[in-house]
């Protein structure tokens, strides 16, 4: 995925920020958009596992192992 000087995450992948309202986009478009500007390329995974953290579709401990496991098996790549 090659991402320009522009992160437009949401036209991206619309469908993984279904159920949030305006604010929780905002906060997951500023938390992704952080890591990006360090460096960082999120995949859909990534904003998926984000934005269900953020509907509360799983705990923060799903999600903190979910990212854990992610970043174990990219490293095994």
């Amino acid at each position: 995925m090659m991402m320009s000087d522009r992160f437009d995450i949401e036209s991206r992948w619309p469908d993984v920020f279904e159920g949030l309202d305006d604010q929780q986009r905002r906060n997951v478009v500023e938390a992704l958009a952080a890591n990006w500007h360090e460096g960082w390329i999120p995949n859909r995974e990534d904003v998926a596992r984000l934005t269900a953290k953020v509907r509360r579709d799983i705990t923060r401990e799903e999600y903190v192992a979910q990212t854990v496991a992610a970043a174990q098996s990219a490293r095994r790549q």
